[in-house]
């Protein structure tokens, strides 16, 4: 597999020349500054693609591998609102990474939340932090400070209640650390977002089930697959995090089933899979090998990170933190086993796109990081720990 790092552009506290050093080959990046629905302008993509790679004097060594995300609007996921005009932005924003070179699209399909956590920092027992997702925190949030009406009926009574009781032992600060946290996974979310904010948010999805998100994500790619076949660009979409239903909100790409559907809606290679090991890994009936069995050869590209389920859980539901790469709830030697099967299969297939992008994807943070103000989930060292495991794993099965 290629291993490749994310990296967040000029603002990132790691720096391309650091990343060369953990020995990644080449960089997955996203224009943040854009919102979902504008036009990636092409000047924007190429300066971007020479902060990556540098010019032809000075080469950094690296290259610009996988785009994630090109975001999917609110409006096309609601298909409500300017739809053409959001579909047209995309398929520009395509052409225009596909006239420089880049060919890996990942996108994700969840509605309002781009991911959940309820403590970005918890301490683990060797005093790493990760982030965590509790549910009965997460309840918290929902019933007592968002006060959703429905969100008593999506938690078990006990559940409800151990809530109610932390909730009143509860300080200011403390209630306003867990809405800052769970809001920093809405896309473009700072501290002006509120919890009115989040109520008009919600109210956008009224009548939107999982049926109709998923008849939206399938009319969204066969608006664009035509577009991503011309460009010779795979699209591949990220799964639900965490893999189940939040905030009464649908969910429609949290299992093997759910991407079968999909990728059989849409037959095409340029609509594929990105396999995200963390987030899939924390619903106890993911199964990596079976996944790459049935859906190996539209994965375009692959995260590999690990969680650990915890309690609470209840109804379809796990609290879980994120693991070391090699310490979780995932067979990670499995995973990766079954991916290098996959690339074999191509190689001998002919297949120009046989290698896969991986990334380490979140990691613990630990020694000097504590030292950095990196992004949750991107440490520097944390991840250099990850991708030297994952690295070494491959390369033993490489080898037999």
């Amino acid at each position: 597999m290629r291993q490749t790092w994310r990296w967040f552009g000029p603002a990132d506290t790691i720096s391309i020349a650091e990343i060369r050093q953990t020995g990644a080959q080449g960089i997955v990046s996203a224009l943040h500054q854009f919102a979902p629905g504008d036009v990636w302008p092409l000047d924007e993509i190429k300066t971007r693609k020479t902060a990556i790679e540098g010019t032809p004097d000075a080469p950094s060594g690296l290259t610009w591998d996988v785009v994630e995300s090109v975001p999917v609007s609110e409006t096309l996921k609601t298909q409500n609102g300017p739809v053409k005009e959001h579909f047209d932005a995309y398929r520009k924003s395509l052409r225009n990474l596909a006239s420089l070179g880049i060919q890996t699209v990942c996108y994700n399909f969840m509605p309002i939340l781009d991911w959940t956590r309820t403590d970005l920092a918890a301490v683990m027992p060797d005093g790493a932090h990760a982030m965590r997702f509790d549910l009965t925190e997460f309840c918290i949030f929902d019933a007592f400070l968002l006060q959703r009406p429905a969100a008593p009926e999506d938690y078990t009574e006990t559940l409800v209640e151990d809530a109610r009781k932390r909730y009143a032992t509860m300080s200011d600060g403390e209630k306003q650390a867990l809405v800052e946290n769970i809001v920093a996974g809405l896309p473009g979310a700072n501290e002006s977002w509120t919890l009115d904010d989040v109520r008009a948010q919600l109210d956008t999805y009224a009548g939107i089930d999982a049926d109709r998100l998923r008849a939206n994500l399938i009319d969204f790619l066969s608006e664009l697959v035509p577009t991503a076949e011309e460009l010779g660009i795979r699209l591949c979409c990220h799964p639900d995090d965490p893999p189940f239903s939040l905030l009464g909100l649908p969910r429609v790409m949290s299992t093997e089933d759910d991407y079968v559907h999909v990728m059989q809606a849409v037959d095409s290679q340029a609509s594929g899979v990105t396999l995200c090991t963390g987030s899939l890994g924390v619903r106890e009936d993911f199964d990596p090998e079976s996944f790459v069995t049935r859906l190996g050869d539209r994965i375009h590209f692959v995260h590999l990170r690990n969680t650990r389920r915890t309690a609470p859980a209840g109804l379809g539901r796990s609290s879980f933190y994120e693991s070391e790469h090699l310490g979780g709830d995932t067979d990670m030697l499995a995973t990766i086993r079954a991916l290098i099967g996959e690339e074999k299969h191509r190689k001998a297939e002919g297949r120009p796109d046989w290698q896969i992008p991986m990334r380490p994807d979140h990691g613990q943070t630990m020694l000097d990081d504590f030292n950095r103000n990196s992004m949750p989930g991107y440490p520097l060292i944390g991840r250099l720990r990850g991708l030297a495991e994952l690295r070494g794993v491959m390369q033993a099965y490489e080898r037999l």
